[in-house]
């Protein structure tokens, strides 16, 4: 690895002062610290010039490209106007247009915008908004969650109180609530002759006995529709969230969608419930939401929801949930940019074109005996390698075959960080068929490196 710059300076100042999430800092004694100096649409390029095919997206946020200037552009105008102001009693006009957009693009019924600052804090905000909602209307008793099996909504310890990933959780499980997990619609546990949608009705079977039995504590269900990301790229039938939809209305329950990393334009339409034209009660935004620009969430829900709370202040119904930095300027002005250019260009046909051809170039993959499963909804695809693909049988986690496609990416100019053992792509979409050619072509390259 010594074609790294191992010994830049700002790499040194790095490690002797800094802690990177969702890393075992040790790591980077072999492993190496990338110092990057700036961006370029699709790419990212190091202190020394070499360059990264994001394929990633920078962690699944970035839409159209680093330093895209129609986005800089605006959030240049904007910190020469206002910067910040207490959200608390005090509004301004990026905040009302991009909620006015927001509830103009989200499917019918979500009426009402929540403001908060990342993905983690917009679940913490409906989770306990559906509390509340439920403690209003004279339900006290209903205080859990019914999550999905192998799910992920985000680190905070509300947001890790829903996760079913025993990486994040296990440390953390004497301080966390306990959710009732129903087995999730992965298609990827279907019994033979099972289709995608014959998946989903079974596990909606097995939903529908768990309500039966709890609905009358439960507040919410709380999912990612179509691709369980952090838990391993893991996608199901949009039937499935038909299904659900009405199991909660049936059960008297809320449908919390999760499309933090979802949404806008990943699965193929601007947000994954439309596939099942459905709209949840409670919908959870960010990521994509500002290109990748700046940190902002936003949890939309329906006019019944925020009536609940509608009352004289001597009541006691108020949402008192809050963050300094709450409706930011900056960032929904960015935002809004980023909803223009889905207005303005024909991002989700282009879309439909770059995943066709992801699909063409991985397809090959099927046939490898490493390879159980390559699976894709839209932007997103997923290389599943496995000791013994007849039976499924995982490479022991410490052997850690995944990291070595991260490195060998890392030596061939492009930025392939997995889950685990999985090799996955969610590139911006800005990226040109050439480019995808190159992560794939890098990453087979990385595949037989990592199994031999």
């Amino acid at each position: 690895m010594n074609a790294f710059p191992a010994g830049d300076a700002l790499v040194r100042r790095d490690l002797d002062l800094l802690w990177h999430p969702c890393t075992q800092m040790y790591d980077h004694r072999t492993v190496p610290m990338v110092p990057i100096a700036r961006g370029e649409g699709a790419w990212l390029i190091d202190t020394s010039g070499r360059r990264y095919l994001d394929g990633i997206s920078s962690w699944w946020t970035n839409l159209f490209g680093h330093a895209n200037p129609r986005l800089a552009a605006a959030l240049a105008e904007q910190a020469g106007t206002l910067e910040h102001v207490i959200f608390a009693g005090f509004t301004h006009e990026p905040a009302v247009t991009l909620a006015e957009e927001l509830v103009r693009v989200t499917p019918p019924g979500l009426d009402r915008v929540f403001y908060a600052d990342n993905g983690s804090a917009a679940i913490e905000v409906a989770l306990k908004m559906s509390f509340h909602y439920w403690l209003n209307q004279g339900h006290g008793e209903k205080t859990r969650f019914i999550a999905l099996t192998g799910s992920y909504h985000g680190e905070t310890l509300g947001a890790l109180s829903v996760s079913d990933v025993a990486l994040y959780r296990k440390t953390y499980a004497p301080l966390l609530l306990t959710p009732i997990l129903a087995p999730s619609a992965d298609t990827y546990e279907a019994h033979p002759g099972e289709s995608a949608s014959d998946v989903a009705q079974r596990r909606l079977d097995e939903l529908r006995q768990l309500l039966e039995e709890h609905a009358h504590e439960v507040c919410a269900v709380i999912v990612e529709p179509l691709v369980q990301c952090a838990g391993g790229m893991r996608m199901y039938h949009p039937d499935y969230l038909a299904g659900l939809r009405r199991l909660c209305d049936t059960y008297n329950v809320h449908f919390i969608a999760d499309e933090i990393a979802v949404g806008f334009g990943r699965t193929g339409t601007l947000f994954a419930c439309e596939q099942a034209h459905v709209a949840p009660d409670f919908m959870c935004l960010s990521k994509g939401l500002t290109g990748g620009f700046l940190p902002l969430s936003a949890v939309l829900t329906t006019t019944q929801v925020y009536e609940a709370f509608y009352a004289e202040y001597s009541a006691g119904k108020a949402f008192l949930h809050s963050h300094s930095y709450t409706g930011n300027p900056l960032a929904c002005r960015v935002a809004l940019e980023t909803l223009r250019i889905f207005r303005d260009e024909p991002v989700l046909e282009r879309n439909r074109v770059l995943s066709a051809h992801l699909a063409k170039r991985l397809a090959p993959l099927r046939d490898h005996p490493h390879v159980a499963d390559v699976r894709q909804t839209g932007m997103i695809a997923a290389v599943e390698l496995v000791a013994d693909k007849t039976t499924r049988t995982p490479f022991p986690s410490l052997e850690r075959r995944g990291l070595r496609v991260y490195l060998h990416g890392l030596e061939h100019e492009a930025l392939l960080r997995p889950l685990g053992d999985i090799i996955y792509f969610m590139p911006p979409y800005v990226v040109s068929t050439d480019e995808i050619d190159h992560l794939v072509d890098t990453a087979i390259a990385g595949i037989e490196r990592a199994v031999a």
